[in-house]
């Protein structure tokens, strides 16, 4: 494999990883998941967090699959999904930034390993809308090596991401602990400000690609 791809495929691997672990804030989900499995042993709350970032990881995988076929069924433009998705990316981050958090999430009973947990707090709108971002650009990448070496990669950041927030969410306790809520809260509104830079870089690159396509 010659540098270009190495370069292609780190690229793709590094910028899914930071964008997907800044938008799903592991540490923000602590507060939830220490809510939601109050009344669970350590067991049981250690395998609803398993099945949470598994069906977070099916749910992006699909999205990043799936991406490009659902924009041409609905014609929408690359430019514009990058648009629409960066605006999505800072309206988080302005929440996280100004004082919003996940607590809205919590509810239900039983198993609550898919609903709230994996959707929409881990494939959330932001994560989603920036994994459908990526699957675009692949789909722009000449050559089918090309495409292939960036779907695997970003896979694997989705993966990584996944298994990131498992190990936060399976040490849940321990973190909460060693942090307490205000930092936390300060972790939160870092992550926060950094989601509205990758929300209006995501606006900028969709405004380049929508100006030249018309």
């Amino acid at each position: 494999m010659d540098d270009s791809l190495n370069r292609l495929a780190i690229s793709f691997f590094l910028g899914g990883l930071i964008s997907l672990s800044t938008i799903t804030n592991p540490l923000s989900k602590i507060p939830v998941f220490l809510t939601l499995a109050a009344d669970l042993d350590a067991v049981t709350s250690s395998h609803e967090a398993r099945r949470a970032c598994f069906y977070g990881f099916l749910l992006l995988a699909v999205g990043l699959f799936a991406g490009v076929f659902i924009l041409e069924v609905f014609g929408i433009s690359f430019g514009a999904l990058r648009i629409a998705g960066g605006l999505t990316v800072a309206l988080i981050g302005y929440r996280m930034l100004f004082g919003s958090s996940d607590a809205a999430l919590i509810g239900g009973d039983g198993s609550f390993a898919f609903f709230p947990l994996a959707m929409p707090g881990i494939a959330g709108p932001g994560a989603l809308a920036t994994v459908i971002g990526i699957s675009s650009e692949i789909a722009e990448l000449s050559g089918g090596l090309r495409r292939l070496l960036a779907y695997a990669a970003t896979v694997a950041s989705i993966a990584a991401t996944c298994l990131l927030i498992w190990l936060v969410l399976r040490s849940a306790r321990w973190v909460s602990r060693r942090l307490g809520s205000e930092g936390i809260n300060v972790i939160t509104r870092l992550t926060g400000f950094l989601l509205i830079c990758i929300g209006v870089q995501f606006v900028a690159s969709g405004t380049r690609s929508f100006v030249a396509g018309t």
